[in-house]
């Protein structure tokens, strides 16, 4: 599966490989779900990629789908690697409010 590979990309730090495969997924009009978004957004997080990070989650937001916790604490991660404190913490906040 896509999710499967794009993990696979995460565990080997390719995140440029992994948001190729992501947007392969959407070019074949293939719906990425929680768990695929998740996996992209850690591989980001390993790549020192924050920016691309907070790019997905607002792209999950956009289509209404619903981070978990797997989704923000790695997005939280990225934040952290990339001295983003303020946006962690935020982000903390609202996973704890849901």
């Amino acid at each position: 599966t896509y999710s499967a590979a794009i993990s696979a990309c995460e565990k080997g730090g390719e995140w440029e490989k992994a948001l190729a495969l992501l947007a392969e997924m959407r070019d074949r009009e293939i719906e990425p779900d929680v768990i695929t978004y998740s996996a992209a957004i850690s591989a980001c997080e390993k790549g020192g990629e924050w920016e691309k990070a907070l790019a997905l989650l607002a792209e999950m937001r956009d289509r209404e789908m619903e981070p978990d916790v797997i989704t923000y604490s790695a997005a939280i991660s990225a934040f952290e690697k990339g001295n983003q404190w303020e946006k962690a913490l935020s982000l903390l906040s609202e996973m704890r409010d849901r």
